[in-house]
């Protein structure tokens, strides 16, 4: 992973890990059915944790109003997200309207545009799959370019897929139809664990939002994304475990190989 930033960064990175034994971690997700953090809970005799730091929230039918969208008045969507699906067709239910087979649909992902046969009769033809970016989506809408493009989103934008969008002349609607938000932590004031894990800049912020005066001292973070770890260092903290990395992938592989050194 790369790592640019100004030299009190790069001091931090700098710091020399004294590699102390672990036995509690909390994973700022919610907890999955399976997971590979089971088999080191049970390797290392951790104690694992699961706490979602952030949440989404559905807009209301009233405030989605308030923007002056009419869903049905749009045959080209695009879905960046999974939580922009539900909230598609949730509002559209709400506000009454009538969604037209023959709408085409245009997902960033393979697993996103799966996700969308839960709510639609799923046809090739009309659904276009892309591998995670924009630009591989890049002839379906140059096809469709004459068409004007509905862009559901959340408080948080679409700067990943906004600039391809305006390079390209492609006409579109943003659309705010949930939010990502922090979630209440105040249970945990008084919980000390020797490793938090982070997936997203998100996490970070929420951990401030619900304690303002946190301090790192022995406490290891874990950091998944370049984008959590901007986050990380612009709060001035120490990214103890970082991944992806070509070594470590996945988070519980780089987790495994600081337990390695930290609990032998």
């Amino acid at each position: 992973m790369s790592i640019t930033g100004n030299s009190k960064q790069a001091e931090k990175l700098a710091y020399v890990e004294e590699y102390r034994k672990v036995k509690t971690i909390l994973v700022s997700q919610p907890k999955p059915e399976r997971s590979p953090y089971y088999d080191l809970e049970k390797k290392h005799g951790l104690t694992i944790d699961w706490r979602p730091f952030i949440h989404v929230e559905g807009v209301s039918e009233k405030e989605f109003r308030r923007q002056r969208i009419k869903i049905d008045e749009f045959s080209c969507v695009i879905f960046t997200s999974k939580n922009a699906i539900d909230n598609y067709f949730r509002l559209a239910e709400e506000t009454r309207a009538k969604i037209s087979p023959d709408n085409r649909y245009f997902c960033v992902t393979e697993a996103i545009a799966n996700y969308l046969q839960k709510f639609i009769i799923y046809r090739k033809r009309k659904v276009f799959v892309g591998k995670k970016h924009m630009e591989d989506l890049h002839n379906y809408f140059m096809k469709y370019k004459g068409e004007h493009f509905l862009l559901p989103l959340s408080n948080l934008g679409a700067e990943a897929y906004i600039p391809y969008l305006q390079k390209n002349g492609l006409q579109y609607t943003e659309a705010l139809m949930y939010k990502t938000l922090s979630s209440d932590l105040s249970d945990l004031k008084d919980v000390f664990y020797d490793v938090l894990i982070f997936f997203s800049p998100q996490g970070i912020e929420s951990l401030f939002e619900n304690f303002p005066d946190f301090k790192q001292n022995n406490t290891r973070l874990a950091i998944f994304g370049s984008q959590t770890l901007q986050a990380v260092l612009d709060k001035n903290l120490f990214p103890n475990i970082q991944a992806p990395t070509p070594e470590a992938p996945s988070m519980s592989m780089a987790l495994e190989q600081y337990l390695q050194k930290s609990n032998g």
